[in-house]
């Protein structure tokens, strides 16, 4: 799935061309070349919490966002329960964000990724997992793992009465 809105349409046009030349089947949530420019439905906020609702609901696995820095369609998409979401510029990066950090929204900003390297991004984003291999230090799936587990069970009201202090698992 995709998403952006107006300032990171280019981008997403291109990597949706890209995809869709090595056969993915695209769902696109965002703005598209026949949409209204004055449509407030398509701002990157509305645009980022309906993906971010789409893979807290399991419709999804993965979401590809864009908007000009990347980083509002991504705070935006991270206010869902279960997105994991992260801004990528490069493919050290990307590589990073999904292997070691599990990312299931990866967003990127068109005032800065060009359209090659966005490419790039997503090919080693849509090809690589936790822990997949990426990286070479030792038991990274699980120390990483760990930690997303504990993210998904966080509750700050609990954390707060902890006194600031992670509960482990």
């Amino acid at each position: 799935m995709v998403g952006a809105d107006f300032a990171g349409f280019p981008l997403k046009d291109a990597v949706c061309e890209h995809l869709r030349a090595k056969g993915w089947t695209i769902t696109d949530v965002g703005v598209k070349v026949d949409s209204d420019s004055d449509d407030t439905d398509l701002m990157f906020h509305r645009v980022g919490l309906c993906a971010g609702s789409m893979i807290s609901e399991g419709e999804f696995e993965r979401a590809l966002l864009f908007c000009g820095t990347g980083m509002g369609i991504h705070i935006a998409a991270s206010k869902c329960p279960h997105v994991h979401a992260g801004v990528v510029e490069s493919v050290p990066a990307t590589l990073r964000a999904i292997t070691g950090n599990g990312v299931n929204v990866l967003a990127m900003g068109a005032f800065y990724v060009a359209p090659a390297m966005a490419c790039d991004i997503v090919d080693a984003y849509l090809n690589a997992e936790l822990g997949s291999g990426y990286e070479w230090w030792k038991n990274l799936y699980e120390f990483h793992k760990l930690a997303i587990d504990e993210l998904e069970d966080f509750d700050y009201e609990e954390y707060k009465a902890n006194g600031f202090k992670v509960n482990k698992l």
